[in-house]
């Protein structure tokens, strides 16, 4: 017996005290829907409702059962409402994970507009430069800085993520400005510390990668902390050139040209990029926020 078919037939019957009219309402014959509530009374050894020529009744335990089994009933449509909303529509909880500098000058900007787009979505953010697993640590999107991962996962390119030398206006006039890239390593160097040690500096010196690094004084995975410093003439610094825009026309901070090519990195494919599950991407909240994050970046 189709149990839940059965409850169905029997709540219907029950409210609108008429067989005739519950099958219409469910396009069978009313001795079919009149047969299923017959088996689900003999499956439970009472009965439920006292039938007449003239019309349908609950019996005092079909009164009970009625009350019983319709809440349920509900509950569980409204569930079943809820999960083909979830394939249908943009809704739950959607884990990002981004990397520290990104998630506060570009991406928590972006995530307000997001909000207001599709209110239905919860955000959770966790923003650190530590790599994360998306498969393993229940991520649903995740930015990353470096070069596309070796991953089985979709890697969409935001932006290159060149680093260029700055320095305060005062450090320079205290101490001079490096005339060649291999200047640099007698300059005062501010170090962002990521999960593989301090990022170097770098310079293509005849045709060669050269690291051209000068004395730290100074490591930190806090990039606020590390920009101050530049900023009060303590040292030089390396950062990404969509991070260093607004220091820039601030005239906070100065880029420092030289003729060879200087970066952290000797790889052309260092890069931002957006990764996420291609089995994944069929969800709305995912889908949504992977093709809102390419448009606005």
């Amino acid at each position: 017996m189709d149990q839940l078919r059965a409850l169905k037939y029997f709540i219907s019957v029950a409210e609108t005290g008429s067989f005739t009219q519950s099958a219409e309402q469910f396009q069978v014959p009313p001795s079919s829907l009149s047969r299923r509530i017959a088996d689900l009374e003999k499956n439970l050894g009472a009965t439920l409702l006292q039938r007449t020529t003239r019309v349908v009744k609950l019996t005092e335990v079909g009164r009970e059962y009625f009350q019983q089994v319709k809440p349920l009933l509900n509950g569980l449509e409204q569930s079943d409402t809820s999960v083909r909303s979830y394939h249908s529509e943009p809704m739950g909880t959607l884990h990002i994970s981004s990397l520290v500098g990104f998630g506060e000058y570009r991406l928590m900007p972006l995530l307000d507009e997001f909000s207001k787009l599709y209110p239905k979505i919860i955000l959770d953010v966790h923003l650190t430069d530590s790599v994360a697993t998306l498969e393993r640590d229940e991520i649903d999107i995740a930015i990353r800085g470096g070069y596309a991962p070796n991953e089985r996962v979709i890697a969409r390119k935001l932006m290159s993520n060149n680093f260029i030398p700055l320095a305060a206006p005062s450090y320079l006039a205290n101490y001079g400005h490096p005339k060649t890239a291999v200047d640099l390593k007698k300059h005062k160097g501010l170090y962002f510390r990521t999960p593989n040690g301090p990022t170097p500096w770098l310079a293509l010196v005849n045709e060669t990668w050269q690291e051209v690094s000068g004395p730290a004084i100074a490591i930190t995975n806090h990039g606020s902390w590390l920009v101050s410093k530049a900023i009060e003439g303590e040292g030089i610094i390396f950062m990404p050139r969509w991070v260093s825009q607004q220091y820039l026309d601030r005239k906070e901070l100065v880029e420092l040209t030289f003729d060879e090519p200087v970066n952290i990195t000797p790889q052309d494919d260092f890069a931002i990029y957006l990764l996420y599950q291609k089995h994944r991407y069929t969800v709305p909240k995912i889908k949504m926020a992977v093709d809102f994050l390419i448009d606005r970046i």
